[in-house]
C-alpha cells in the first residue's frame, strides 16, 4: 500500500513547510501559463530552458544550495547514456549510482522526523532518471521485441542534455510527481499533447473545475497536493492522454489519484490501485514485468516490494511495511480467488446480499488500512514495536490466520474437479 504514497508523509508535512506548498499550488500555476499563453509556439530550444530555469528556481527556492545534488545526478544519468549507450551496463550502472546517491543522502540526513530536505524530490527524480535508462535502452531494440507498454515509452533517438534538464526539473513534476516519460515530455514539447494538435489544450477550464471541486472538499492533504500538480501538469498539456474508444479526449496523463475508487473500494488492491498513479506504473513497468525472467510472480512481487522498501528509506519500518502489504496483498488475492471459484460463495456475492458483504468487506478494510502505515511513519523498531504491541499485533495474527486457513476453506466450499474435467482443462 505504502508504495503508493510514494513518501506520502513527507508530502504530508510538505503543506506545513510554506515554499514547498508555494511552489506547488501558487508559483506552478501560474509557470504553466507562462508556457501556454506565451511560449507553446516557442522553439524546443526555448521551451527547454523555460521548463530547466523555472524548475532550478522552485528547487533553489526550497532547498537552496543542495540543488546540487539532482544537477550532479542529471549530468552523470546524461553521460552515462551518452557513454555506454542502448546497453545492460548502462542500466545497470545508472540503476546502482542512482539508488546508491539517494540511499547515502537517506543516511546522511536521517532523522526520526519527516523534515523537508532534498532527498524528498530527489526520491522522484530517482525514479525518473532510471526510468529514462531503461526507455533508452528499449529503443535500441526490435519492435518484435518489445512489448506494447515498452513501445508507448521506448526512445528512437538520443536526447540532449537541455533535453534531459527539462525533462527533470518540469515544474508539473520536480518536486512531489507525478512520474511521466521522456517521451511523453518530448510530445510535449512537440505540441502534440493537446486535443487540438498544434494548440494549447481547449479543455483546461473544464477539467481543472473538477480539480478544484476535489480540492476544495479536502478529502486529504496529500491527494490534494497531488491534484494541484495534476491540474498544473494539465494546464502546460503534458496531462493529455489521447483519446478513448469513443473518441473523447483524456486528460489523465498524469492523474495521481482516482478519487472515486480510492473512497468506495473495500479492497486493498483497489486502495493500492487508486493511489500514486504513475509511481505504480513506473515499478510496475520498470521493476515488477523486468523480473519475469525469475518465472515467478511471487518472487517478482517480493524483489518488487524490497526495491520500493529500500527506495523509500533504511529505516526497519519500511521493510516491515512492505512485508506486511506483501502478505496482505496476497490473503486478498487467495480470499477473491476462494469466492469466484466456489459456487456457493459467488451465487452469495452476487445476490441482493452484496451490500452486507461489501459493508464487511470495508470494515476489514478500513480497521486494517492504516495497520501497515504504523512502522512506515514512526521509522523506528523501539516506535512501532510499542505501538503493535499495545494493539497485540491483531493485524499480524488476523492475516497469518487468514493465510493459513484460506486453503483449508477452499476444499471445504470449492467442488473437487473429475479427472475428465481437468484433462479438458
Amino acid at each position: 500500500m505504502c508504495h503508493n504514497v510514494c513518501s506520502f508523509d513527507r508530502i504530508f508535512a510538505s503543506l506545513h513547510t510554506p515554499n514547498l506548498f508555494l511552489s506547488v499550488f501558487p508559483v506552478g500555476y501560474p509557470f504553466a501559463l507562462v508556457y501556454r499563453w506565451f511560449l507553446f509556439h516557442q522553439s524546443a530550444t526555448v521551451v527547454h530552458l523555460f521548463h530547466t530555469f523555472s524548475g532550478l528556481a522552485l528547487a533553489t527556492f526550497n532547498f537552496g544550495s543542495q540543488v546540487c545534488h539532482s544537477l550532479l545526478c542529471v549530468v552523470i544519468q546524461f553521460l552515462l547514456l551518452r557513454l555506454m549507450g542502448r546497453t545492460v551496463t548502462c542500466v545497470l550502472s545508472s540503476f546502482i549510482f542512482q539508488m546508491i546517491y539517494l540511499l547515502m543522502g537517506y543516511y546522511y540526513t536521517a532523522t526520526d522526523e519527516y523534515d523537508i530536505k532534498w532527498t524528498m524530490p530527489h526520491c522522484v527524480l530517482t525514479l525518473k532518471l532510471i526510468g529514462l535508462a531503461l526507455d533508452y535502452y528499449d529503443g535500441g531494440k526490435e519492435q518484435s521485441q518489445m512489448s506494447a507498454e515498452q513501445k508507448k515509452s521506448a526512445l528512437s533517438s538520443t536526447p540532449s542534455l537541455l533535453e534531459v534538464f527539462g525533462f527533470s526539473y518540469f515544474y508539473g513534476g520536480f518536486l512531489v510527481g507525478p512520474q511521466f516519460t521522456l517521451l511523453s515530455y518530448q510530445k510535449l514539447v512537440s505540441r502534440e499533447m493537446s486535443d487540438v494538435p498544434g494548440q494549447p489544450p481547449s479543455r483546461f477550464f473544464q477539467t481543472n473545475g473538477f480539480t478544484s471541486l476535489w480540492v476544495k472538499i479536502n478529502l486529504y492533504k496529500y491527494i490534494s497536493c497531488w491534484l494541484i500538480t495534476e491540474g498544473v501538469c494539465v494546464l502546460s498539456g503534458l496531462g493529455y492522454n489521447g483519446k478513448n474508444e469513443k473518441g473523447e479526449h483524456q486528460w489523465d496523463a498524469c492523474a495521481n489519484v482516482r478519487v472515486w475508487l480510492f473512497e468506495t473500494t473495500p479492497l486493498f488492491t483497489g486502495t493500492i490501485n487508486s493511489f500514486n498513479i504513475n509511481t505504480n506504473a513506473w515499478v510496475a513497468r520498470h521493476v515488477f514485468k523486468r523480473l519475469r525472467f525469475l518465472g515467478n510472480k511471487l518472487l517478482s512481487q517480493m524483489f518488487t516490494l524490497l526495491f520500493l522498501a529500500i527506495w523509500h528509506g533504511l529505516h526497519s519500518g519500511y521493510l516491515i511495511c512492505f512485508s506486511l502489504e506483501f502478505i496482505i496483498v496476497n490473503v486478498e488475492k487467495q480470499a477473491q480467488s476462494l469466492v469466484r471459484d466456489s459456487p456457493l460463495l459467488a451465487s452469495v456475492a452476487q445476490s441482493h446480499l452484496y451490500p452486507f458483504v461489501y459493508v464487511i468487506q470495508q470494515l476489514i478494510h478500513w480497521l486494517f488500512m492504516g495497520y501497515p502505515l504504523v512502522p512506515f511513519c514512526l521509522f523506528t523498531y523501539d516506535k512501532w514495536l510499542k505501538v503493535y504491541s499495545s494493539i497485540y499485533f491483531c493485524g499480524h495474527i488476523f492475516f497469518l490466520v487468514a493465510f493459513l486457513v484460506l486453503p483449508y476453506l477452499r476444499k471445504v466450499f470449492v467442488p473437487r474437479k473429475r479427472g475428465s474435467e481437468k484433462k479438458e482443462d
